[in-house]
């Protein structure tokens, strides 16, 4: 009887035997190694920013992150070759580990201890974050200390902008995720950030009681793909010349703040970008660094500055000509009750067209604008960007205020001919003289040149769309229609000139609602292209409540001078040598 209980007994061990080892052998050895596995993720090296000719802007250099196994430190006895000083390391647990580990992090042992230890009453941390920002060279000290069972680091990131305050408001910033890898909060480190972020790897392998790798283990390893570097159409010298021109116009006018635009005429690249007390992004100090560039996000009338598209549409519809003649009051009222006055007072003048865009005259523009249709004088204002984003996909970008033609009250649709009763930002108004210079095609603002892989192929960014809105002679009647501003008898932007190079461009000055909403505040500018007789560059630059003055021509003008010649001279534009043709401005 007991060897038939005996044997069933055996039977009954020998089926389960089989039954573990033959049959769920392979399922719970899985299992099992499942368990043992730990993963690490191995973060991609950040794409670098650079200027069109390859200065960095943005960088990231390698940092780790420190980190203890409180639980591990628990039990540590330390090794006889394990010393500080040479000397062996006294006791145990926390109280060893932060003696051999402290020098390394320039911490006192004594605080570091405690840190290696539950607080009262808490569980063991596995991942008690010792310190953040570690340069390499002090995490090979703590990888030789012989405590990575219990002491580990992992890769991280800092990311350094060389250039400092240059295209600080263009280049943004970056923040950390909760994986330590780093993002774009801004800027160009935002509107990039598929390209620059890159795809992290991963690392698997199987590790023992302790937490070690075991040598001989299983392990997988993935990759990092590291981001794409990001080439910018903005150029360094020419960043810093603009930023620097306008820090010495805020001080000197007293305003309030300064936008400056450089864009090449013929490719729609951004040359420049600039704002006035822009931010060093390597500065977390202030909450400005978050904010983006003002010239994509603030809204202002154009002012006089927007003439210009009311001449190009009556040269374009054929409703006047240059030299067309006009007896101009110094006020001047409309068929339907609006009265209009010119900035200043005068007797009437017999002024050509031209006269009336070089003398910036309202009551002019109103007298020979008002030939154009309503619907004409909507549609040639969307045609040259008003009242739509540039393409530029900057954050924080406006489209800018454009009222449909419908919601056009008896006041507004002569306002819009001045530049009035309409809003835009420093782009959309410095687009329109990029297009009259760019023979009436008007090119889509650009600011990405390209992107290099980690192979250095480079790959250009994808060619701007291009509209025509006027015709070739429009667009240079025009063009020295504009040159009267600057070289002519009655121009109102004489300062804008620049020695050895023939210059075209309007002066204006906008009212803005101030505080309580009245008409109290005013953005002085000027815009022009450079040269004349093969046009390159144009500028614009916006002073925002100027004190000495709130002409455009007064504290505009000179800074786009500034600003245009160094561009001119930097990027080796030769000096014009055609002879200014004037057009009549007097009849």
């Amino acid at each position: 009887m007991l060897g038939v209980i005996a044997a069933l007994v055996v039977a009954v061990f020998a089926a389960r035997l089989v039954q573990v080892q033959g049959i769920n052998g392979p399922a719970v050895a899985a299992e099992a190694l499942e368990s043992r596995l730990g993963t690490v993720t191995e973060l991609a090296h950040r794409g670098d920013i650079t200027d069109a000719d390859g200065v960095v802007l943005a960088t990231s250099v390698e940092r780790y992150e420190v980190f203890a196994d409180q639980k591990v430190i628990a039990e540590f006895v330390p090794a006889d070759w394990q010393k500080v000083d040479g000397k062996t390391v006294e006791g145990r647990g926390a109280v060893a580990v932060a003696r051999l580990l402290a020098p390394a992090l320039g911490r006192d042992p004594l605080e570091l201890a405690a840190e290696l230890v539950p607080a009262d009453g808490a569980s063991f941390n596995r991942h008690k974050v010792l310190a953040k920002d570690v340069v390499p060279e002090v995490q090979r000290v703590i990888a030789g200390l012989g405590l990575s069972s219990m002491i580990g680091t992992t890769l991280t990131a800092e990311r350094l902008y060389p250039a400092g305050t240059v295209a600080g408001n263009l280049v943004g910033y970056t923040g950390r995720e909760d994986d330590g890898s780093l993002v774009g909060r801004g800027g160009a480190e935002s509107m990039f950030e598929s390209d620059l972020a890159g795809t992290a790897g991963t690392f698997t392998y199987e590790r023992g009681l302790g937490g070690q790798q075991i040598p001989t283990g299983e392990e997988e390893r993935v990759d990092a793909v590291p981001g794409k570097d990001v080439a910018l159409t903005i150029l360094n010298d020419v960043q810093w010349k603009a930023e620097d021109s306008l820090n010495d116009a805020v001080r000197s006018t007293g305003a309030s703040y300064g936008i400056a635009v450089v864009m090449d005429v013929r490719t729609g690249q951004l040359v420049a970008l600039a704002d006035s007390g822009a931010v060093d992004p390597n500065d977390r100090s202030t909450s400005a660094v978050a904010n983006g560039s003002r010239a994509v996000s603030n809204v202002f009338e154009p002012g006089s500055t927007g003439k210009v598209v009311t001449m190009a549409a009556l040269l374009e519809s054929g409703l006047a000509k240059a030299d067309s003649e006009f007896s101009v009051p110094d006020t001047y009222t409309t068929s339907n009750g609006e009265t209009f006055h010119d900035s200043h007072d005068h007797p009437t003048e017999r002024l050509t067209l031209a006269g009336i865009l070089a003398a910036s005259s309202n009551t002019g523009t109103v007298m020979a604008g008002q030939e154009l249709p309503n619907q004409v004088r909507y549609d040639y204002l969307r045609k040259f960007g008003f009242g739509q984003k540039t393409g530029l996909g900057m954050p924080g970008e406006s489209a800018g205020l454009l009222a449909d033609v419908d919601d056009w009250d008896g006041r507004t649709q002569y306002t819009v001919l001045f530049g009035q009763g309409l809003a835009v930002n420093a782009i959309q108004a410095t687009d329109v003289f990029a297009t009259i210079a760019n023979g009436g095609v008007r090119v889509e603002p650009s600011i990405v040149r390209g992107t290099t892989d980690e192979d250095g192929t480079f790959t250009p960014a994808p060619a701007p769309t291009s509209t025509r809105v006027v015709s070739e002679k429009t667009a240079e009647t025009v063009l020295h229609m504009m040159e009267g501003v600057v070289d002519g008898d009655g121009g109102t932007g004489k300062a804008a000139a620049v020695p050895g190079y023939r210059v075209a461009g309007k002066t204006g000055t906008a009212q803005m609602a101030g505080a309580g909403g009245a008409l109290s505040s005013y953005m002085s500018s000027f815009i022009g292209v450079a040269p004349v007789d093969d046009p390159r560059y144009a500028v614009a630059v916006f002073l925002k409540d100027p004190r000495t003055s709130i002409y455009g021509g007064d504290v505009a003008a000179p800074v786009f001078a500034d600003v245009m010649g160094f561009t001119l001279q930097h990027t080796g534009v030769a000096p014009s040598t055609e002879a200014a043709e004037p057009l009549p401005q007097e009849w």
